[in-house]
């Protein structure tokens, strides 16, 4: 809940589901699940050519060049890998975002030390001339050549990893449910509301009730270009006055927020009304 509430929000959707692969030259298909619906034959395994990476950064060539293995012990374990577009070559990808190339795959850079959600993937560019890091909350970075294109449609699996995750979780399962001014759940939310809901009941984590108080007392700040799932952003009639703030949402990851606004709980854009309004921070609760 506002004390300030002077506009109707608009809605979109996005999904997130999940895949991670390894592979050079061909798929293996394992069937459909339309031929498993309608009772088709689960098709012959087409063959082939791999490299099979290991979490500790071992890996091992079947059908293609060997490249060898990292030494040493890692910071933190690999999470992917991904051929370079001629199969001569791959990255391996911890879950820090650390970058390792192997064959002729190029190091572009890495998104080791940064904050933010575990990666889970790096894409290729287009050329394949750089990639993005792509985290599992959907925030990607681009290195190399990336920089120019949109990063594609990306499939993700979501895991709490943070406290911030776990109240994400609990916001997506809120989703549909009815707009009530000064609701806190479970049959309705207002914006505070859902914000606090999701907090306390998915991450144990309290704070202010009201939406100008949370955007003043919860947590601590973050820039707008650091937030991470969880994070709560704002908007206000005055980026230099607390008590102005009439709205809040929970940040996702990929430019995605999810609100109770309108008539519903809403998963929409971030900056889909522009930045007139959007406060110059968000917090961390």
């Amino acid at each position: 809940m506002a004390r300030r509430w002077n506009r109707r929000f608009a809605t979109c959707a996005v999904a997130l589901a999940c895949m991670a692969v390894v592979a050079t030259a061909a798929t293996t298909t394992h069937g459909s699940a339309a031929a498993a619906t309608t009772g088709q034959a689960i098709s012959t395994p087409s063959a082939a050519d791999f490299w099979l990476a290991t979490p500790a950064g071992s890996t091992f060539a079947f059908g293609t060049t060997a490249f060898g293995s990292l030494p040493g012990p890692l910071n933190q374990p690999i999470v992917t890998a991904q051929a370079a577009g001629n199969g001569q070559g791959l990255w391996l990808v911890a879950s820090d975002g650390g970058v390792f190339a192997f064959g002729d795959a190029t190091f572009y850079g890495s998104a080791a030390g940064t904050s933010g959600d575990p990666v889970q993937r790096l894409v290729s560019s287009p050329r394949g001339s750089g990639y993005w890091i792509v985290r599992q909350n959907g925030d990607a970075v681009p290195y190399g050549d990336a920089a120019s294109y949109q990063v594609p449609t990306q499939a993700l699996l979501f895991k709490p990893a943070t406290p911030g995750d776990k109240a994400v979780l609990f916001a997506f399962q809120q989703l549909g449910k009815p707009y009530i001014f000064g609701g806190n759940g479970p049959v309705g939310y207002d914006c505070s509301g859902l914000a606090l809901a999701s907090w306390s009941q998915g991450a144990g984590v309290e704070f202010a009730r009201v939406a100008d108080d949370q955007y003043n007392t919860a947590g601590v700040a973050v820039s707008l270009d650091s937030l991470q799932a969880g994070d709560l952003v704002f908007w206000g009639t005055s980026q230099t006055d607390w008590t102005s703030v009439y709205h809040t949402a929970i940040y996702v990851g990929g430019d995605k927020i999810v609100e109770a606004t309108g008539d519903q709980v809403q998963l929409n854009q971030l900056g889909q009304w522009g930045s007139g309004d959007l406060m110059p921070n968000g917090r961390r609760p």
